[in-house]
């Protein structure tokens, strides 16, 4: 019988409790991504501080025993009593939710931590936490940890176990704070050194000049070496990094800065013989992989101010209908960055901007700066082959266009050939169905025989499709494979997709753990991310994780899915045989839906958009 709910069934949750009830409310999750978040919040107060000036340097360390510390040359944490409180600044700071130095503009004129949780949220988080102080010509200490009350019976984070105390005088000055992950929080908190690596040079390449430098102590030498990011042409250097292995139009990246009222921008623009646009956005070091407002002003700002261009110079006549956005973005790599004094996110994790004013002040901007830049006859040749590339991309648009209607037309006719590769499901429930696709015919025949045919259904792939990223869209259109994926899921493509007729709401890509199995995999990512985004951003795309050993003892068999979890299948084991599997299709049907298609027992990866 339920338990009467009465006024006394209500919990209130003190300082740091309601952090670790819903980590994932401040975190997005407890996997690997909540993780790093951990440690881009405590990276973003060292950035705030180069990015106000008041710091040229950041370091992080990976350390041997699972911690990590963020060091800044910045101004130090607060030491002295709050007014009110009567605790210290840094108590406050890393003890207290909604608090901090950032929702004024006096500390900081643009800051990305502006929920005030960033800091504390890590420490209620961590195992423990030390937080060094350097200002003023004296080195403060304090010392966190997550600790059993035995009275209320309950953890309780950011418990002070060593009170601020001062270590001695410096001449340094800034903040270093280094945490231990809780492992009773996350599910894994070993940080993975690329993804950290690859975030600091990005934050590098948006601050110009500044040095942050990254060591992992875990690497075998000569790995464990600090390794300096140190970008002085800024965001240009960045556009250059991103199409290095791209063929440019012109040398140069296209870059300038400017301002309107408390909105500051920066960008880079350079185009590629490539066919397709790669947009990155950030507000305030933050990523945008969502966009914004920010990103919609600067396209329409790019639309009209290159067709205002075209008819100037005569590409394009008075009464010519202007060429379509689409068209000047083929081929484009541009970084924008802008810093705004309130920056409204969606959510703490940040993904979309949504301040309004952000737009006609992005929009004017960008208009002014690229028709002085275009107007420059110095720059009259980057202009016409920016111009040339995008009626290209018109005419191929045009093309496309015709044929997506030929293959519209043609969609009662495809459902034929279809029936030949795909096995569909009985269920009627398109929320409930699941798409698996396969990599081979063999593997395909397993899947097929081993499946629940209530609500999965099976696509082999034969062969490799096509890499859409090098490839038009009548071409993408025109491969069989393709083609098979887009009526399947009943969704059409690009600016014709819609999800109300989506068949399958989970898409699972089943492919071998090897080389070729991960390239088609990204080819196949590509291909959704480029011409079925919404499926991405929608939660509907999985990769399914087949185990890469069996491991049997007598007739009982176990599986695992990496080294790691082998080792502890294996450990005290005797008398115990190991298959590594090269492929799916060398599993039997019965191993297949045991491993890796059964929802009860199967590993599965959410795919998402992230920076």
């Amino acid at each position: 019988m339920p338990k009467e709910y009465t006024s006394g069934s209500l919990q209130i949750l003190d300082g740091l409790d309601a952090v670790r009830m819903r980590p994932g409310m401040y975190i997005g999750s407890t996997g690997a991504r909540g993780l790093h978040h951990l440690l881009w919040e405590i990276v973003d107060n060292g950035i705030d501080e180069a990015a106000n000036d008041y710091a040229n340097e950041v370091a992080v360390t990976l350390h041997k025993d699972g911690s990590c510390s963020v060091w800044d040359n910045g101004r130090g944490v607060p030491v002295d009593m709050h007014p009110t409180l009567g605790i210290s600044g840094v108590e406050v700071i890393y003890t207290k939710l909604h608090a901090g130095g950032k929702f004024d503009h006096e500390n900081y004129g643009y800051s990305g931590g502006l929920h005030g949780v960033g800091a504390s949220v890590v420490n209620a988080l961590s195992k423990w936490m030390t937080v060094d102080s350097f200002r003023d010509w004296e080195h403060w200490q304090i010392r966190f940890e997550t600790i059993y009350d035995n009275k209320e019976k309950k953890w309780k984070a950011g418990q002070i176990t060593e009170p601020l105390h001062k270590v001695g005088n410096t001449r340094k000055h800034g903040t270093l704070v280094r945490f231990m992950p809780d492992d009773t929080i996350f599910e894994e908190t070993r940080f993975n050194a690329d993804i950290v690596r690859r975030r600091l040079r990005e934050l590098a390449y948006l601050n110009k000049g500044a040095a942050i430098s990254f060591t992992d102590e875990r690497a075998p030498a000569p790995g464990n070496a600090p390794y300096v990011f140190c970008y002085q042409g800024g965001i240009a250097d960045f556009v250059s990094y991103l199409n290095k292995d791209k063929t440019s139009l012109y040398e140069k990246p296209i870059v300038f800065e400017a301002q309107k009222d408390d909105i500051l921008l920066s960008l880079a623009i350079q185009y590629t013989d490539a066919y397709t646009e790669s947009t990155y956005s950030y507000v305030n070091n933050i990523p945008t992989p969502e966009g914004g407002t920010h990103e919609t002003g600067f396209r329409a700002a790019l639309t009209k101010a290159l067709n205002d261009y075209a008819r100037k110079i005569g590409a394009l006549k008075e009464k010519d209908i202007g060429l379509a956005g689409e068209d000047f973005r083929e081929g484009m790599t541009a970084l924008l960055s802008v810093k705004v004094r309130n920056p409204q996110f969606e959510g703490q994790t940040k993904g979309r901007l949504g301040n309004t004013e952000v737009r006609p002040a992005v929009e004017a901007m960008v208009s002014q700066k690229l028709q002085e830049y275009l107007e420059d006859l110095k720059n009259a040749d980057i202009g016409q082959s920016i111009l040339e590339k995008a009626v290209k991309a018109a005419r191929v648009r045009e093309a496309s266009r015709k044929a997506r209607e030929v293959a519209r037309a043609k969609n009662a006719l495809e459902a034929a050939p279809l029936v030949g590769k795909l096995s569909s499901c009985t269920g009627r429930k398109p929320e409930e169905n699941e798409l698996l696709i396969v990599e081979g015919d063999s593997a395909g025949g397993s899947a097929k025989q081993g499946r629940d045919r209530r609500f999965q259904a099976i696509l082999p792939l034969r062969g490799k499709p096509l890499n859409v990223e090098k490839k038009r869209i009548d071409q993408v259109l025109g491969n069989e494979e393709f083609r098979s994926i887009i009526t399947a899921l009943g969704t059409n493509i690009d600016e014709d997709f819609t999800l109300d007729t989506l068949k399958y709401h989970k898409v699972i890509i089943l492919s071998d753990a090897d080389q070729d199995g991960a390239h088609i995999r990204a080819i196949l990512l590509t291909f959704f991310f480029r011409y079925m985004r919404e499926l991405v951003s929608g939660g509907h795309v999985y990769i399914g994780m087949p185990p890469l050993y069996q491991v049997k003892t007598g007739s009982s068999s176990m599986y695992a899915y990496d080294d790691k979890e082998l080792k502890k299948l294996t450990q005290g084991l005797k008398n115990y045989t190991i298959q590594r599997y090269k492929g799916l299709g060398e599993m039997n049907p019965e191993q297949l839906w045991e491993t890796t298609m059964n929802p009860d027992r199967r590993k599965l990866m959410q795919v998402t958009l992230e920076d």
